[in-house]
């Protein structure tokens, strides 16, 4: 990438990473005196009505993404007029998608008491719950449509800085309250205010950021047929959405209907953690999104090509660190955090990780896949979302939770490790997809060698130091884990692989370029 997009990509991971730590402390901490406040039963409730109106949102189409990616061409090219009706085409669209939604919700809500049937709440909170999640979903279509120019013009620090102050302002408003009164209520409207607050906070940084930015939804309704790649992207889009759909979403409501409410709340504690994991390996790398596609619309293909080598590179890396950590730290941590009776089987621990891992190391193709605008394989969410399905159904109804947790690895291992690499390589980089195989298989080799060395030494730490006995121990416990299997990993990783070794080569060269221009100001 070149300068101005690497300085744009270092800029939005800084920002990212300052708020994800202070908002990390805060999610376990509040997460806890939620769950001893208001109870297993009610987290399970919100998750799972939150995971309704995430069903309801598939009436966005896919307009966001397709909106970014549009973009992509004019920002590069800085033509103001084109971005300003791109935007009003995107508010038109959007302002369709929220009375959508809107309506689909009103219907939807006729059928809640036959889904909670057999819980233990009253059904004025329960329509409480639904219809103040709904209204805060339904500010993002008809008001924050803009954020969009944000991500795609690589300045989505703005959106985080303003999201993650009234995040941290909400929880901390909603734990002071749950401590005090536990009263379910006050805490749903509480996320329904700082959602009113958000969406204020964001249009006045939007309007000082790009004071030009002259959108109007009218004219975007005869703009629309100027911009027919925004609805053939938002089709095909709609399609893969689904897919991502049942592989995040749907896995509580099928641990509702196979196990129970309180084991939603159980998986919920796993599922927090390895989010906000993920959420670090996105706010590091997701980052580079929009710098990838300014990249592709430059067009100089050696440099794509090296670019999406050190980005798989430290993909991996990351996702292999993250992946060893968890396995070995997680059953502690949570027996330290919430007790000992939430820690799940070893079997469900692997399947997640497993899962993750695949999330995760898919990044670097999805953001290459989304540069070139390469939606029309619409069969593959498809069967994506059957084989999902299929598996967690029949796995669950035998198996329980592991069976349900299986589904989305079976389904992501044909279509996301096996598929979309060669969709990528054919219709993208017109190469044969190989070569990608080849390095995937070195990048696999520095993780397995490199695995069986960290467990002899995990070994050795586990004699000196016990995770269990307090959170301090824990913490010396995770770091020296971490740390030794960093080397080791790093270590392999730049003897095996060359994407990682530009990655290191980067790193060198601007850490000489900082040392001379250190000596140059003396």
């Amino acid at each position: 990438m070149g300068e101005s997009r690497v300085q744009k990509s270092i800029l939005n991971a800084k920002v990212n990473l300052v708020f994800y730590f202070i908002a990390l402390f805060l999610s376990f901490f509040s997460r806890k005196i939620f769950l001893r406040c208001l109870g297993n039963d009610f987290i399970g409730l919100t998750g799972t009505m939150a995971n309704f109106l995430d069903f309801l949102n598939l009436a966005e189409l896919g307009i966001g993404a397709a909106i970014g990616s549009v973009l992509y061409k004019p920002l590069f090219d800085k033509d103001r007029t084109k971005i300003n009706e791109i935007i009003s085409v995107f508010g038109y669209f959007y302002k369709i998608v929220g009375y959508i939604i809107l309506g689909a919700g009103i219907i939807f809500s006729l059928f809640l008491p036959f889904i909670f049937a057999n819980t233990d709440f009253s059904f004025s909170l329960i329509y409480f719950i639904f219809y103040s999640f709904l209204s805060s979903a339904l500010i993002g279509y008809f008001v924050n449509y803009k954020q969009t120019l944000l991500g795609a013009d690589q300045k989505n620090y703005v959106v985080i800085i303003c999201y993650q102050s009234v995040f941290m302002a909400k929880t901390i408003a909603q734990m002071l309250f749950a401590y005090y009164t536990g009263n379910y209520y006050w805490w749903v409207a509480i996320d329904l205010v700082f959602g009113i607050i958000y969406s204020i906070v964001l249009n006045a940084r939007i309007k000082k950021v790009y004071p030009w930015l002259k959108s109007n939804i009218r004219s975007g309704k005869e703009l629309r047929k100027k911009y027919p790649l925004v609805l053939t992207y938002s089709k095909q889009l709609f399609i893969h959405k689904i897919g991502s759909l049942v592989q995040f979403q749907i896995k509580p409501l099928l641990i509702y209907a196979f196990v129970s409410l309180q084991v939603v709340a159980f998986y919920g504690n796993y599922a927090l953690i390895v989010d906000k994991l993920s959420q670090l390996i996105k706010n590091i790398l997701g980052s580079t999104g929009a710098g990838v596609g300014n990249l592709v619309a430059e067009g100089n293909k050696r440099k794509i090509t090296d670019i999406f080598w050190e980005l798989y590179s430290i993909n991996f890396f990351i996702a292999g660190i993250f992946a060893f950590a968890l396995y070995y730290l997680i059953g502690s941590f949570v027996s330290l955090w919430v007790g000992s009776e939430y820690v799940l089987s070893k079997s469900a621990l692997i399947i997640i990780l497993i899962n993750m891992f695949i999330i995760q190391t898919r990044g670097t193709v999805d953001q290459f896949v989304f540069a070139y605008g390469l939606f029309s394989d619409i069969w593959a969410p498809i069967v994506e979302v059957a084989v999902s399905l299929g598996v967690s159904i029949i796995a669950g109804w035998k198996w329980g939770l592991d069976g349900v947790l299986a589904g989305s690895v079976v389904s992501m291992f044909f279509i996301v490790v096996l598929w979309k690499p060669y969709w990528l390589y054919s219709k993208g980089f017109k190469e044969k997809v190989r070569r990608y195989w080849q390095e995937t298989l070195k990048h696999i080799a520095a993780i397995t060698v490199s695995w069986i060395a960290g467990t002899y030494v995990l070994k050795a730490i586990g004699n000196i130091v016990n995770p269990f006995e307090n959170y301090m121990t824990w913490i010396i416990y995770a770091v020296l884990t971490v740390l030794c299997f960093c080397i080791i990993y790093s270590l392999f990783l730049y003897l095996f692989t060359k994407g990682f070794k530009l990655f290191i080569k980067r790193i060198y060269c601007k850490l000489i370029n900082i040392f001379a221009l250190h000596n140059s100001d003396k």
